[in-house]
């Protein structure tokens, strides 16, 4: 078998359409991202509270509806539905921005794009899972993320792009044009996308419900989220790094390098977690957080900076994709949906949680110290999940 024919091993069509639509979303989403607030403050005349409560009720919206997602997913026994039904309420919600007038129309478009995202994401989840055989999950849900993260690297590059030809101002344009990517997305959901390994929904009252998730997708889960409470948002990396000297245009380059580097070694990196354990791999990207976070905190300098998002790319490869998979393997098939649903809306909780401690602990203590914070708790995670895997000697 020559190499080709190996890397492609596992990716069913199902797999590599749902990572063309992942990176076509994100790039429409990730165009917006960094233009948004800027249009709120200096075109809504929004004050800085208003841009911090819009995003908080998206991604508690999303987190929430993740958990509602995936249960309804599993109830009735189908993906593509719900899949469908998110990436096109996201997909609208993108021009509806185009039309605003205050910043109240705006919250009202990013409640609709994370409803979209909370309905869709364990579906899928539960979709790429069911697509492809359990020896492959963590390539294909690592192929999933390099799509992903891929999309999320070059959207804000559009997004500079777009603003150098047509004007500082041309905001109403982007979210316009945002629309495009978005909907070529939805479009070849609904063609090449197939429904896949889901049952006839069983009448019996609540049979779904009386499945359980098993204690040890709730041991996992716990260990994940203390490291969670650690991974504070981007935000504070961009911030330490603004801090010590850089443009914004370098602060985003330096950003796209990260995405880059992740979105690259997505792939190998789910390949080589299927070969040796995704426990293992996850541990080790634990490990190299810790390192990072580390770095970021003692660091005083712009090379170091561009070194520390090169290994952060590292980490990105052994985050997303590989706990997506070890979630397939600790959860029943009838309540996957569920199990991502649960485990996402979690995280999305705790995410809002360690950001907000992040912040508290930047104002009071010194902006190294919510570094020195995350890199303790990550390594604490890591020696919890190794010493379980080994008492429960997974095989996977």
């Amino acid at each position: 078998m020559n190499l080709k024919e190996n890397f492609k091993k596992g990716l069913s069509k199902n797999i590599i359409f749902l990572g063309i639509v992942s990176g076509l979303t994100d790039i429409s989403s990730e165009m917006l991202y960094p233009i948004i607030p800027i249009f709120l403050t200096s075109v809504l005349n929004a004050p800085m509270s208003v841009v911090g409560l819009i995003e908080g009720i998206a991604e508690a919206t999303a987190s929430i509806l993740k958990i509602y997602g995936g249960r309804l997913s599993d109830k009735f026994s189908k993906r593509k539905p719900f899949v469908v039904a998110g990436y096109s309420l996201s997909a609208f919600a993108k021009p509806l921005m185009a039309f605003a007038f205050t910043w109240h129309f705006v919250l009202f478009a990013r409640f609709i794009d994370r409803v979209g995202k909370g309905i869709r994401s364990s579906a899928r989840d539960a979709l790429i899972s069911s697509s492809t055989q359990k020896e492959y999950w963590g390539k294909a849900f690592g192929f999933h993320r390099a799509m992903d993260t891929f999309g999320a690297a070059v959207g804000p590059l559009f997004a500079l792009l777009l603003l150098n030809i047509l004007g500082d101002n041309s905001y109403k344009e982007i979210f316009i044009i945002a629309f495009i990517p978005a909907l070529l997305g939805v479009a070849v959901l609904l063609y090449f996308v197939k429904e896949a390994g889901t049952q006839p929904a069983n009448k019996a009252e609540n049979s779904v419900d009386n499945i359980s998730l098993g204690k040890d997708f709730y041991v996992f889960t716990a260990i994940y989220m203390v490291f969670t409470l650690g991974n504070s948002s981007g935000a504070f990396l961009i911030l330490k790094t603004k801090d010590l000297g850089f443009s914004v245009s370098s602060v985003i380059f330096v950003y796209f390098v990260y995405n880059l580097i992740s979105a690259a070694l997505s792939t190998p990196a789910g390949i080589l977690a299927d070969r040796f354990g995704k426990i293992k791999a996850l541990i080790l990207g634990m490990i190299i957080f810790s390192a990072v976070y580390l770095g970021f905190a003692i660091n005083e300098n712009k090379i170091g900076i561009w070194i520390l998002f090169a290994v952060f790319g590292f980490y990105g490869a052994l985050s997303e994709g590989i706990y997506k998979a070890i979630i397939s393997h600790l959860s029943p098939p009838e309540k996957r949906a569920t199990a991502m649903g649960y485990f996402q809306g979690f995280m999305g909780m705790f995410l809002f949680l360690s950001s907000f401690l992040a912040g508290i602990i930047w104002d009071k203590a010194g902006k190294q110290y919510p570094f020195y914070f995350g890199s303790l708790l990550s390594l604490i995670s890591a020696v919890f999940l190794f010493y379980w895997s080994k008492r429960k000697k997974f095989t996977f």
